[in-house]
């Protein structure tokens, strides 16, 4: 879990600053709103990568879960 608490606030973290910079930097309306677009579209993808990443990690500690609940059940039967 406390992966996931890492994870969640790099995300948001970088997210922050990407807004923060691009709404600070003097450019015109138009190359800002493009960067921001780009930037959006980038994070869109890491956060989809990481959710991605952690569902996987979700599943296998499930699978893990079943494996040691049949290995439990399994020995009381006997």
């Amino acid at each position: 879990m406390n992966s996931t608490k890492v994870l969640f606030a790099a995300v948001v973290g970088a997210a922050a600053g990407a807004v923060a910079g691009i709404l600070l930097a003097p450019e015109s309306g138009e190359k800002t709103r493009k960067d921001l677009t780009k930037k959006s579209k980038k994070l869109k993808k890491e956060v989809s990568k990481s959710i991605d990443d952690l569902t996987k990690k979700g599943n296998t500690v499930i699978d893990d879960i079943k494996k040691q609940a049949n290995g439990i059940v399994n020995s009381v039967s006997k």
